[in-house]
């Protein structure tokens, strides 16, 4: 019956892409708290003639882990059908990520400079607020597949009336 419950839920795009999601979550939030307590243990940072705050550095290394995992993940497991070439699924991963990137440090420099969130749990926040959005963008833009796609993909496996 578990066996039966598991295929089931799997062959959802909705469950599989949160599985990639998850799994890229994962890396990105231990990367993150690993080097924000044991890397970067000062406050601050120069690079380049900036001053950047251990958070933002730790982000900036965490989140691009956990995008390097969701896209694999993502391409092989939740959006395989998509006929656009490998190059073009990662730059247009990319670009969403980038995007996300900055969504992700605008909301925790909020969450830790004006709210005063610890950072680790900040970045947590941080990462679910975006999660709907991305499903969405990645289905349609990354990876190209129509609603119309997707149905037809469902619908020989449909057995109404059973």
């Amino acid at each position: 019956m578990a066996k039966k419950f598991w295929y089931k839920i799997t062959k959802s795009h909705v469950v599989r892409f949160l599985l990639s999601a998850g799994a890229g979550f994962v890396v990105d939030i231990a990367t993150f708290y690993l080097l924000y307590h044991n890397l970067f243990e000062q406050k601050t940072y120069g690079v380049l003639s900036y001053t950047i705050r251990n958070s933002t550095l730790s982000l900036s290394i965490s989140f691009f882990l956990g995008v390097i995992v969701n896209f694999t993940m993502t391409r092989y497991l939740v959006f395989n059908k998509s006929k656009l070439p490998v190059y073009k699924q990662f730059i247009r991963f990319i670009s969403v990520a980038v995007v996300g990137f900055f969504a992700n440090l605008i909301v925790l420099k909020m969450m830790i400079q004006q709210l005063n969130v610890y950072p680790p749990l900040a970045r947590i926040f941080t990462a679910l607020s975006l999660f709907v959005a991305s499903y969405f963008i990645h289905k349609f833009f990354s990876f190209s597949l129509s609603l119309r796609q997707h149905q037809h993909e469902i619908k020989p496996d449909h057995n109404p009336g059973n």
